[in-house]
């Protein structure tokens, strides 16, 4: 049924679509496997090795190499976190190598923030008066910085991160060094025979996730903010009733944004427009499409050619069901291998802009290089308007829907909003008006029922409760398409935070950009608890991925782990199977870090939960 697959009604319109077409899509994919292996979901089941695949039973304790069940457990969660922590790498690496190739004048780009770029070249302590120059040389400092030594500890860490934190860090062995290092040492340390050791194990997933926060994700983001501005507060438009038949669609998808840009830059020529026309539409648009399509949409104000955003990944097949897609362009990260098909029978060209991308059935491939991306953009938008002349013809399944929200709340919008200092907040949190603040960063999964449900429902009983939300990740899409990071979303919350809400023209769930900003939000806790003179474990804060799906979503959590930051997940992790890892996970880490992990599908209790938490950390500062 149509009202089971999604909490969106685009969704399950389009659901309708590909079930009459027999095509395939995510919902139907999910139902088709049936009940899940036991001894996966609960993390006893290895088969790393040719011996294997073992499960742990209580007739078989041990795997054939002597790995005990909590061993096994944890070592396949750090097998996540390595996955997690490399494709963030990634990113950053493309960041630095934009940056360079920015400095030397060979991309559309330029430098939009120069703040920002000082800031990064006052933590690798490069003195540069010329701006480009000095862009050159922060990619490559970036790009060194991935590579520090693991025995060296991390320049952003040290820069960048709580004093509190560093010292308990050094004390428990879990000061990172470089990222790739990092990622050498947990590679090497998750092979047979290596380290068997539960508590090593979760130890190096802690010290990834701290090198994910600062050493990667800080970097990252600052370097996009440097190259195409911080995102300041707007309105855009989100939901598949962006997508409009009558003109050339071209849909970034992803994580990593160049292409998206440089296509914005290119179809912004009345060239371009006037091609489109010719070929027989309205003009020619940029629309974006999960992580992708929030870098954008956080940086882009709406106009002519960039008009928003269609929702997350699970959106995607979606989308291109509509009929009005011309190019779906990959970039890295999230696009099902199943798009093939879909694309075909909607008329849609895949194009590959990553070398990492391997959809089967791709139509082209233009890999992303940033010397060269203003022939690129050129070339895709080729491909999309020779394909609008043939897609034209056919029929179309358009959806009207579309929702208005407010984007764009970066760390330093907030302040902004605030009049430029921390304390408004601090006084509104001290006062009870804002009980707490809880982030979260979620994918979005139907492993827990509907698209996006648990997730709407989670934030809008923390709002009810007076808690104010920052939205990122492929859940940042869910509260958006729902409305809640509209202004609407006001006369949902509790009397204090709604009162806070409307004095600063601002939603409840305050849309903070993708999951790539949660070392963003580390930056925004460390300042807050520089400003009240405590340890991030103190504050009345907390996280929730609600939906978590992938190996970033992994990593992340434990970086909020090691922050000192009590973190709600669901579904459960595949951790049940050893009652060691459970409860380092749920209770002992919380006397280590600060942080703990906790689990629940029902909205109600989860938020009740965090509160109770907050309510905790705000008696402990006497507030």
């Amino acid at each position: 049924m149509a009202d089971t697959v999604s909490r969106h009604d685009s969704v399950n319109q389009q659901y309708d679509v590909m079930m009459a077409d027999e095509s395939t899509n995510v919902a139907d994919r999910f139902e088709a496997q049936g009940k899940r292996c036991p001894f996966c979901e609960s993390g006893l089941r290895c088969s790393l090795c040719s011996q294997g695949p073992c499960r742990i039973t209580p007739k078989a304790p041990r795997g054939v190499c002597g790995i005990d069940g909590a061993g096994m457990v944890m070592r396949k969660v750090m097998h996540l976190n390595q996955m997690g922590l490399a494709a963030y790498s990634h990113h950053t690496k493309e960041v630095a190598r934009t940056l360079i190739a920015t400095g030397e004048g060979k991309t559309p780009f330029g430098i939009a923030d120069e703040a920002k770029l000082e800031m990064l070249a006052a933590v690798l302590g490069i003195e540069e008066d010329d701006v480009n120059r000095r862009a050159v040389a922060v990619g490559q400092g970036i790009i060194d910085s991935l590579s520090q030594p693991f025995e060296e500890e991390s320049i952003w860490v040290e820069a960048l991160a709580p004093e509190s934190r560093k010292q308990l860090w050094r004390e428990l062995g879990i000061f990172p060094g470089g990222p790739l290092y990092e990622l050498q040492n947990a590679v090497t340390r998750g092979m047979t025979n290596i380290d068997g050791d539960y508590v090593s194990l979760a130890k190096t997933s802690l010290r990834m996730g701290i090198a994910t926060f600062y050493g990667v994700q800080v970097p990252l983001e600052l370097g996009q903010d440097a190259l195409f501005g911080t995102p300041v507060p707007h309105t855009s438009h989100v939901d598949l009733g962006v997508l409009d038949p009558e003109y050339v669609n071209i849909l970034p998808n992803g994580h990593e944004p160049f292409i998206g840009f440089a296509l914005v830059k290119a179809a912004e020529s009345e060239e371009v427009q006037q091609r489109a026309r010719d070929a027989g539409a309205n003009g020619l648009r940029i629309v974006g499409s999960i992580e992708t399509g929030q870098e954008m949409m956080q940086r882009l104000e709406e106009s002519d050619v960039f008009v928003g955003m269609t929702g997350n990944w699970i959106c995607e097949e979606y989308a291109i069901a509509t009929g009005a897609v011309d190019v779906f362009a990959m970039d890295m990260n999230c696009s099902v291998p199943s798009l093939g098909e879909i694309a075909d029978r909607y008329n849609t060209k895949l194009v590959a802009v990553s070398e990492l991308i391997g959809v089967p059935g791709t139509h082209e491939r233009v890999e992303y290089d940033p010397e060269k991306v203003v022939e690129q953009a050129e070339q895709v938008i080729d491909i999309a308007i020779d394909n609008f002349r043939e897609r034209s013809h056919a029929e179309s399944n358009p959806v009207e829907r579309r929702q208005e929200i407010m984007t764009g709340f970066s760390t330093e919008a907030v302040l902004e909003a605030l009049g430029g200092t921390l304390d408004p907040l601090l006084e509104a949190v001290k006062g009870g008006a804002i009980r707490g603040i809880v982030a979260m960063v979620s994918c979005t999964t139907l492993k827990n029922g509907a698209q996006d449900s648990l997730t709407t429902a989670v934030v809008e009983e923390l709002i009810k409760r007076d808690i104010l939300v920052l939205s990122a990740g492929c859940g940042n899409g869910a509260t958006q398409v729902a409305g809640l990071n509209s202004l609407q979303a006001q006369e949902l919350a509790g009397e204090g935070l709604r009162g806070v809400c409307e004095a600063l023209g601002v939603p409840p769930v305050l849309s903070f950009g993708t999951c790539t900003d949660c070392g963003r939000i580390a930056l925004l806790v460390g300042a807050v608890s520089d400003a009240l003179g405590v340890d991030p474990s103190d504050l009345p804060i907390a996280v929730t991925a609600p939906e978590y799906m992938e190996q970033k979503a992994t990593i992340d959590a434990l970086g909020a782990l090691a922050l000192g930051l009590y973190t709600h997940v669901s579904p459960a992790p595949p951790v049940t199977g050893s009652p060691e890892v459970v409860k380092l996970l749920t209770e002992d880490l919380e006397e280590i870090t600060g942080g703990k992990i906790a689990i629940g599908e029902d909205p109600v209790a989860v938020a009740e939960d965090i509160a109770a938490h907050i309510d905790k950390k705000r008696a402990g500062l006497g507030i």
